[in-house]
């Protein structure tokens, strides 16, 4: 959207997640892109907020933590610059009794498990309602078994490791906290199980993670954990169904499934997040405008709403220097 709207772009990108930016920038310079007009630039923390804080950066958009984006806030206030935050979620999966079960597994998979839970709008919350819930968990824990741990870069791999030793142990942290607050934490994969690295030492892999006998205030419920741990709770009406998913300081995504259509519009219309699924999650359109409530960011990617956050009338516009 910015290149589109005609800006000048500086990406830089997570710490972590380098190459494909890197990769990206060669295919634009393949495709006729001209020079300086998208620009990489890799570094640390530091580097991004002094980069954030230059006099010549307009807009800064960002995806990431909460805690980054409060930083990144706090640094631009009384800049004039326009800023957009894309944060964490804790998003929910609303059940409904009458939804097709097996479709709801294989949401829930895509849902918490594609990319190691590693997904701002990861459904990290299950939220079933009573009469299916023991049925639902039974056929969860039996996917769970099946799905295969390995090397990403191998296709025949459903889930790979985290993307460091911090994360690993931060994930970890939570699933351990969890148990010495009392929840019943299910891993299909014991932890010897679990792949080994090449030279044969254990590796960042964790588990699916399936988590229940919590409450809304347990930690594990409120806390993002950006890792593939599920939490599951049970409600009877839909108005508690409603109350639970809005229970959180989030807002970035929720989904609804349910087979009928008006119970869906009704509850999607009162589940406080930037984008509500129904019958499906993580769904995504350029088309549609995407971001969150809350402490989960404000801004929107893609859409129309996406572009006009790279662009400002005409007379905003600030005399720049003839060079």
């Amino acid at each position: 959207p910015a290149l589109a709207m005609g800006n000048t772009v500086v990406v830089k990108p997570a710490t972590y997640t380098r190459l494909s930016a890197l990769l990206f920038a060669e295919i634009c310079a393949e495709a006729g892109l001209p020079p300086g007009v998208l620009n990489v630039l890799t570094g640390g923390g530091r580097m991004g907020s002094a980069l954030a804080e230059h006099d010549d950066v307009d807009k800064v958009a960002f995806t990431g933590s909460t805690g980054g984006g409060q930083l990144l806030r706090r640094s631009t206030a009384g800049t004039g610059k326009k800023i957009s935050l894309e944060l964490g979620g804790k998003s929910p999966v609303v059940v409904f009794d009458d939804a097709d079960l097996d479709s709801v597994v294989e949401g829930l998979v895509n849902a918490i498990w594609f990319n190691q839970g590693q997904v701002c709008s990861a459904g990290s919350r299950l939220i079933a309602q009573e009469g299916i819930y023991a049925e639902l968990v039974r056929k969860l824990k039996a996917r769970m078994a099946s799905l295969r741990m390995g090397p990403s870069l191998d296709k025949c791999t459903d889930m790979g490791p985290v993307v460091d030793q911090r994360q690993f142990n931060d994930v970890t942290h939570h699933i351990e906290r969890a148990r010495a607050e009392g929840a019943d934490v299910y891993q299909a994969v014991s932890p010897e199980d679990l792949p080994k690295r090449a030279d044969g030492s254990a590796g960042l892999w964790i588990p699916p993670t399936l988590v229940t006998n919590v409450s809304s205030t347990s930690t594990i419920v409120q806390e993002e954990v950006f890792g593939p741990v599920l939490t599951a709770q049970t409600f009877r009406t839909a108005k508690e169904g409603i109350k639970l998913a809005n229970n959180t300081r989030y807002g970035l995504g929720a989904s609804v499934w349910t087979e009928k259509m008006t119970c869906a519009l009704e509850v999607a219309l009162s589940i406080k997040a930037g984008t509500v699924w129904v019958n499906g999650h993580n769904m995504f359109d350029a088309a549609a405008g995407f971001g969150g409530f809350r402490e989960s960011g404000f801004g929107r990617d893609g859409g129309k709403e996406g572009l006009y956050e790279y662009a400002k009338p005409k007379w905003m516009e600030r005399p720049r220097p003839k060079l």
